[in-house]
């Protein structure tokens, strides 16, 4: 059969036309950058219009005629239908344009960062789509002060940190960068500080009128939740199934930290987990650590033939002095996935520095912060190796056009609701995996068990809150209580929770349903199972639903 069913391929370039036009940040991150110069426009008349857009292009979806379309192309049929179903919800509700403001300043910011972090052209013409896009940057937080009229407490104190942290990089980072870079560039200069006169006038809006109108509207609403797992996930078990599921698991991972404890000489998980921050390199190692680990990480998978690892070179580099300042308030990764499109041939991933001038308090701070587990099981294993940066790869060959950029990560979220359950999934079943090959070491396989809690807490909380049966202190009680979290850090979990409905609980149920997957497949084929063929098959489709995958190759097998 053709790949090309020609209505519905036409319909497809229309529907990543829209999509590239109406959310021009999102395209710079993937790497199409047609749009670099602009910032979206959530004006009254510039939503309305993307809205009948969307329900425009839905119309024409449920009126192509029939032809016969490949897998791939059923398989994006069905993605981008979810897609716009969920988007028509977004343009309409308040947990997004029309009542969250770190919409606003978040694509605002990362608009402008998005231009610096690779250098994917040369640099006078990204400082050339920088300058456009900070003009624009008053205009744009006018129409947020126009659009928002009440938000919740926590929403409006998130954004009004993202305005710090914008300011913190237009007011100080951005000279670093110009300075590195020795850039002379004078109306650069003066969009700048026409951009941070815009996010201060914007701050005292949210100090003063937004601050005074909140309300406790954080759920989506279980009409809505459904949606996303059966249009975003395309999973079929319900809100409370997964409550439940996740319930049990989090008590079978505190059970089993409970219980091994001891074999670490410890008389809790807490002072056994507690070791692993005495486990750390030298200042003088710690930047060569995390490319030795990685070097090791790769090793493990060739010699116990789990995957073919792709040639998409990665380095450690520090984080650059322009963006360290601003950093702490803002939606900024270690590791964002490389563009999909027109990405440059070595990708940065950004590491906390430790430089040998710090006091030496200071530098074991960050050296027990940073300590080899973390290094592995985070920055090389989820992050930049086996888990995210592997799986990004076969994606971006994938045949699935959506299954190219789903996963790809913006301004605060990743491109498209849909590629959640095989990012996040994957990454997870990815530590897991390695472990098979003896990568980690006991102690650092006993932390696993943490992180476990914290994603099945994950699950519970995204649906209790989203369903209104939890509040936003109570969500964050609860992750103090159950998964072992800081008060600062339940509390920062809990309201990113909120903003993203249905986001947490793809830790959960993508990995779970990569090993049924698996464990199914191994039982059918037996002694014909082959894990590396399993995995480069399942990461061959790209960054769409577990749930989905696992369907083709079901049927393959």
């Amino acid at each position: 059969m053709s790949e090309t069913a020609p209505v519905f391929a036409a319909w497809l370039d229309d529907f990543f036309a829209s999509y590239y036009r109406n959310r021009p940040v999102n395209a710079t991150f993937i790497g199409v950058h047609t749009y670099d110069h602009q910032l979206p426009d959530f004006s009254e008349s510039g939503a309305g219009e993307t809205l009948a857009e969307i329900e425009g292009l839905l119309s024409r979806l449920r009126s192509l005629p029939a032809e016969p379309l490949s897998p791939t192309q059923a398989i994006d049929r069905r993605l981008a239908e979810g897609f716009l179903q969920i988007q028509a919800w977004e343009y309409r509700s308040s947990h997004f344009q029309g009542g969250n403001p770190c919409t606003y300043t978040g694509e605002a910011i990362f608009g402008l960062i998005s231009l610096f972090l690779t250098p994917f052209a040369p640099l006078a013409e990204r400082m050339e789509s920088a300058a456009a896009r900070m003009a624009a940057v008053p205009r744009f937080l006018e129409q947020g002060q126009s659009n928002l009229h009440a938000a919740p407490l926590a929403w409006t104190e998130r954004a009004i940190r993202e305005c710090d942290g914008a300011l913190a990089f237009l007011d100080e980072g951005l000279g670093l960068l110009v300075q590195a870079e020795r850039i002379r560039d004078s109306g650069l200069i003066r969009a700048a500080s026409q951009a941070a006169t815009a996010f201060r006038s914007f701050r005292a809006f949210l100090e003063t009128d937004l601050r005074a109108h909140p309300t406790q509207a954080t759920a989506c609403g279980e009409q809505v939740f459904d949606l996303l797992l059966k249009q975003g996930h395309f999973v079929d078990l319900s809100a409370d199934e997964i409550a439940a599921f996740a319930e049990q698991e989090l008590r079978n991972a505190q059970a089993h930290l409970n219980k091994h404890a001891g074999d670490f000489g410890a008389s809790s998980p807490e002072a056994a987990l507690a070791a692993l921050e005495d486990l750390h390199p030298t200042v003088e190692g710690y930047p060569g650590r995390y490319g030795e680990l990685w070097e090791a990480s790769r090793a493990a998978c060739q010699d116990h033939n789990l995957l073919t690892w792709p040639d998409l070179p990665i380095r450690y580099v520090p984080q650059p002095a322009w963006a360290r300042k601003a950093a702490p308030y803002l939606y900024f990764l270690f590791y964002r996935a490389p563009a999909a499109f027109n990405r440059p041939p070595v990708h940065d991933y950004l590491i906390t520095p430790i430089e040998a001038s710090l006091p030496p308090a200071e530098q074991k701070t960050l050296l027990r912060a940073n300590n080899d587990s973390v290094i592995k099981t985070n920055h090389v294993v989820h992050h930049g190796g086996i888990g995210h940066h592997v799986q990004n790869w076969n994606a971006y060959r994938a045949s699935s056009r959506i299954g190219q950029v789903a996963a790809v990560d913006c301004a605060s979220r990743i491109a498209m609701f849909c590629g959640a359950t095989m990012a996040e999934g994957w990454a997870v079943y990815a530590t897991d995996l390695i472990h098979e090959a003896d990568f980690l070491t006991p102690l650092e396989y006993y932390s696993e068990y943490q992180s476990r809690r914290r994603f099945c807490a994950r699950a519970i909380v995204d649906v209790r809150l989203h369903q209104g049966r939890f509040s936003l202190e109570e969500a964050a009680q609860f992750y103090q209580e159950r998964a072992g979290m800081s008060p600062a850090a339940a509390r920062n979990e809990a309201v990113k929770n909120s903003m993203f409905p249905g986001a947490a609980v793809i830790y959960l149920l993508g990995s779970a349903a990569i090993r049924r997957l698996r464990g199914e497949l191994a039982g059918r084929l037996g002694g014909r199972f082959s894990l590396r063929e399993f995995h480069d098959k399942f990461l061959s489709y790209g960054s769409i639903p577990v749930t989905l995958i696992a369907k083709e190759m079901e049927g393959a097998f």
